[in-house]
């Protein structure tokens, strides 16, 4: 399982994408501290934002709720990455 696995889903608009990138967060100690796994969580969002773009009603509202979680997820592990960085929501 790699993040280079689920990448060429995402390129080609494939909703397999997300749930590629899932069975890497899927596996926590595998990315517990690593850059795979923000990355992973990134993957996750990317896939549900381009779904809810092709899908309509209902279905399009999930992904994107999808997507937003993830992006939520993705900023929060990286959100103290760099001390030095003024944080807007910080200030």
């Amino acid at each position: 399982m790699c993040m280079y696995a689920a990448r060429p889903y995402l390129a080609a608009g494939l909703g397999s994408a997300a749930s590629e990138f899932q069975k890497i967060l899927d596996h926590g100690g595998i990315v517990w501290n690593c850059w795979t796994g923000a990355l992973a969580h990134l993957g996750v969002a990317r896939a549900n934002a381009l779904q809810s773009t092709k899908f309509q009603g209902a279905d399009a509202d999930a992904a994107r709720v999808r997507a937003l979680a993830a992006y939520k997820d993705f900023l929060t592990l990286w959100n103290d990455t760099d001390p030095g960085y003024p944080h807007p929501e910080k200030s």
